[in-house]
């Protein structure tokens, strides 16, 4: 699972969408590269920048990696920034005590408050709530920090088994790498899958997971070895608009239905049937996004069948009818190439 809830109307940004990283006091390193190494690799087919990135906070501060950071603009980025990120935080404030420096509260407080984008990754969402944005409101966090800071924070809705929860004007994703999947997510979200996906290229990384982050909770996901699930994910991949019963699956894998499903389970984190579910959504969305085609030729392409089974899973997933998504997602960017 990857949304906790139907997806809420956010106006795209226009070329040059302003995002302030905040950098507060023992900000964890991955964290705070993760946003502009994503965004500044989000470009249109002509390579121009879709977003401009500024790193900010109230003055030099100590990593939780040991190194000092210092960063190029002060706490007045946040006063103009379209979309605020705050990066997970090491142990102490926020994350231990509840407390935050009373300036850097009202900066974020001020931000939302004239309508900014407010995102968090990792143990960040501590700070969004030390600020009080997130009460009452569905939010994700590092799973080893959850129960602590779910003592410390009892008004937010925490869910710690996803990997980002999106609520409209607050994003909040589980720890490091998911930060990743939310900031891919946004551009999904901003400029569809063509410009995510090149931007998830270009960081080297899958435009996509599947899953939650309960599969990295004190154990790995399981290696490769052969005899695992993902050369039967891949040929699954390779025929979504064909049949495929998990008695096909399975078959294909060499193991019986119990034995593929428990496998299937423990390295996706979903079951086999709403793995392919989803593939064949989310390719649907790609082919509305990106084609012209009619939706009963995108619904047979992606393997739902019929118009009305798009029109029923699309409803079910992100909340909007397929006339709607290919109306909010495709730009004339996009639609000119």
């Amino acid at each position: 699972m990857r949304k906790n809830r139907a997806m809420t109307p956010f106006a795209p940004p226009v070329d040059g969408h302003s995002i302030a990283v905040l950098a507060l006091d023992g900000v964890v390193a991955f964290d705070l590269g993760t946003a502009p190494q994503v965004f500044n690799a989000a470009r249109r087919a002509d390579r121009r920048r879709l977003y401009t990135v500024q790193v900010c906070g109230a003055g030099p501060v100590r990593s939780a990696a040991g190194f000092t950071v210092t960063p190029d603009h002060g706490l007045e980025a946040l006063e103009t920034a379209d979309t605020v990120i705050v990066p997970g935080v090491g142990a102490g404030g926020p994350v231990t005590d509840g407390t935050l420096p009373p300036e850097i509260k009202r900066a974020l407080v001020s931000a939302a408050a004239r309508g900014a984008r407010i995102v968090s990754i990792c143990t960040g969402a501590s700070v969004l709530a030390a600020a009080g944005l997130l009460d009452g409101r569905p939010a994700a966090t590092h799973w080893a920090w959850g129960n602590r800071i779910a003592r410390l924070y009892p008004q937010v809705k925490w869910n710690l088994d996803v990997l980002f929860v999106d609520d409209g004007d607050v994003l909040t994703s589980a720890g490091v790498g998911a930060g990743v999947d939310l900031c891919l997510h946004i551009v999904r979200s901003d400029h569809g899958a063509e410009v995510a996906n090149r931007a998830a290229r270009r960081c080297v990384v899958p435009p996509w997971r599947d899953g939650g982050q309960a599969q990295y909770i004190e154990r790995p996901v399981p290696v490769g070895t052969g005899s695992g699930t993902e050369p039967t994910r891949i040929w699954a991949l390779d025929r979504l608009a064909e049949p495929a019963t998990l008695e096909d699956m399975a078959a294909h894998a060499r193991m019986s239905v119990r034995t593929f499903t428990r496998r299937f389970r423990d390295e996706t984190g979903v079951s086999p049937r709403q793995w392919l579910l989803r593939q064949r959504v989310a390719h649907a969305q790609l082919l509305l996004e990106s084609t012209d085609l009619g939706v009963e030729t995108v619904a047979r392409r992606s393997g739902l069948g019929s118009a009305t089974a798009l029109r029923q899973h699309l409803q079910a997933t992100i909340g909007v009818a397929p006339t709607a998504y290919r109306r909010t997602f495709r730009h004339p960017a996009q639609s000119a190439s």
